[in-house]
């Protein structure tokens, strides 16, 4: 059985469509930015809710402001020295899902809890992904990272105005909090959001939520089959 048919793809960034040649400071990027998260929501029913009720998502239309945790990258990045094209590389594969997913008019947006400047931007603009992604949303443009739904929200308001019943987004994450992020924006959302899992640890989740497990992706040539199965012989318009 096929996936449903698109009308809105998104991509997370690192681990989704760049990999790291060192998957150790992926890794360790990964767990910083869950730890901020975790600290964040902890602080904030500290101070904000006084220790009353339940640890809780800062809802989306609240005000955006500057997040707090952006230091934490800045200066991370601060000790990066190497261009960006020697950290990471696009994930196999990808370039001819996008390839397809561009040639059939199907909108996309990149969402990324890592920041743009000196990093993001860098990647978009090195590995020609401008070209295919008609919306990038990094850190400094969100208030709340994933696993809050805000970037999905965020990067689908850019796309366009209005959304409803019709309307069938798909996800493409490769770690828990993406499945979570997919999943709050479901809630909020009139349109269909379907998280798909690019490895192991998305995967677990999509299991863990009871999505059906077509929606776990080993590789990328697996989605592009996928996708030309879906597309058919239709032409691009």
């Amino acid at each position: 059985m096929s996936l449903p048919k698109p009308s809105v793809v998104i991509f997370d960034m690192d681990g989704t469509t760049v990999r790291h040649l060192n998957p150790k400071l992926l890794g360790f990027m990964e767990w910083l930015d869950d730890t901020v998260f975790k600290i964040s929501k902890l602080w904030s029913w500290i101070f904000d809710l006084k220790g009353k009720g339940p640890l809780q998502l800062t809802q989306p239309e609240e005000p955006v402001k500057p997040p707090k945790s952006i230091i934490v990258h800045k200066a991370i990045h601060r000790l990066r020295k190497k261009p960006v094209e020697l950290l990471v590389e696009p994930c196999p594969g990808v370039m001819a899902v996008l390839d397809l997913l561009k040639k059939h008019n199907i909108p996309l947006a990149l969402v990324s809890n890592g920041l743009g400047k000196g990093y993001g931007q860098d990647i978009v603009e090195k590995f020609g992904l401008d070209k295919y992604f008609d919306v990038t949303i990094f850190r400094e443009d969100i208030r709340k990272s994933k696993p809050n739904p805000e970037p999905i929200i965020l990067a689908l308001s850019r796309l366009k105005e209005d959304y409803n019943e019709q309307d069938l987004v798909w996800y493409i994450g490769d770690r828990h909090k993406d499945v979570s992020a997919a999943q709050a924006a479901q809630a909020v959302l009139p349109c269909d959001i379907v998280p798909l899992a690019y490895g192991m640890n998305a995967a677990v989740a999509i299991i863990e939520k009871g999505y059906d497990k077509r929606n776990i992706l080993m590789t990328y040539q697996d989605l592009l089959e996928q996708l030309k199965k879906i597309f058919g012989n239709s032409k691009a318009a």
